[in-house]
């Protein structure tokens, strides 16, 4: 729990440190902390290099995020978007479909969130939660499954033939390291809502879960888009090596940007600014 306490409190860290911080520390050996720091905000500069990239040349990018509850998907999904523009970069991360989606193609409701052109779509979960959370707990057929995996393959064919890059990630941890998360997350009163009843069935059905995880991968890694497994009980190792490797899956390069130049304000001497009414204004209490 004591891990977990820290992780959150740098994660504040994060927002907060810049090279110059780093730079006026003393000159003995980096810690792994301050290793990681100034790793993280080196490679979130290659992410701006990649927005940048993807903006001007009309890229399309998908990158999956898969793996068992409380293996990190969202922490590093977080640290990739905490410098980029939403705009460019969104995450897709979609509830349990309705009642009209369940009778739709099963692909239907993840197609509106693919990318346009100069567009970068993180799916925290994604159409493998047939292949996972759904085979698991029974919430589709035997024919549905098996008819997944004869069209995924082409599904995913079919995006990269159209121009859209499609990166699969899978986040493995232990048994042990999950247990601990979960324990930590009970303890916790600000995390305790990212454990749902489902989460805890996971831990019920770890070994379910493991065989389905190895079929998927077996099943559904194709050359066209591959399955990269990321090792994940360090939380931090796995947040860089993530990133690292995601920037070296596109041909990115550095866009030449024009010199901004701040416009002088303009003073009209006939303008007077009212008073802000004492109603409005919120309380100084900090």
């Amino acid at each position: 729990m004591r891990e977990e306490i820290l992780d959150d409190i740098d994660e504040e860290f994060e927002l907060e440190l810049d090279d110059r911080r780093l730079d006026e520390e003393d000159g003995e050996a980096l810690s792994f902390r301050r290793t990681y720091f100034r790793e993280l905000l080196r490679l979130q500069g290659e992410l701006v290099k990649l927005q940048s990239w993807v903006q001007e040349t009309g890229y399309r990018l998908v990158v999956l995020f898969e793996g068992r509850d409380a293996a990190g998907k969202g922490g590093v999904i977080k640290r990739i978007t905490q410098r980029l523009n939403p705009r460019i970069c969104r995450v897709a991360a979609l509830p349990a479909p309705s009642e009209r989606e369940r009778t739709q193609w099963y692909f239907q409701r993840y197609v509106s969130h693919l990318p346009a052109g100069g567009e970068i779509v993180l799916f925290d979960r994604s159409w493998y939660n047939r292949a996972g959370v759904e085979r698991v707990m029974g919430f589709c057929t035997d024919e549905q499954y098996d008819e997944f995996f004869r069209s995924v393959p082409e599904f995913e064919r079919m995006l990269v033939r159209s121009g859209i890059k499609v990166v699969k990630y899978w986040f493995s941890i232990t048994d042990e390291q999950q247990e601990a998360r979960f324990r930590a997350r009970i303890e916790d009163p600000l995390k305790q809502w990212k454990l749902s009843p489902m989460d805890l069935q996971s831990r019920v059905r770890w070994e379910d879960y493991t065989q389905a995880k190895e079929e998927m991968l077996e099943r559904s890694s194709i050359p066209e888009a591959p399955w990269w497994v990321v090792q994940a009980v360090d939380k931090k190792k796995a947040r860089l090596n993530c990133i690292n490797h995601l920037l070296s899956q596109v041909p990115y390069e550095a866009v030449e940007k024009p010199l901004i130049e701040l416009p002088p304000r303009c003073y009209n001497p006939d303008y007077v600014r009212n008073p802000t009414p004492e109603s409005m204004i919120v309380p100084e209490i900090y």
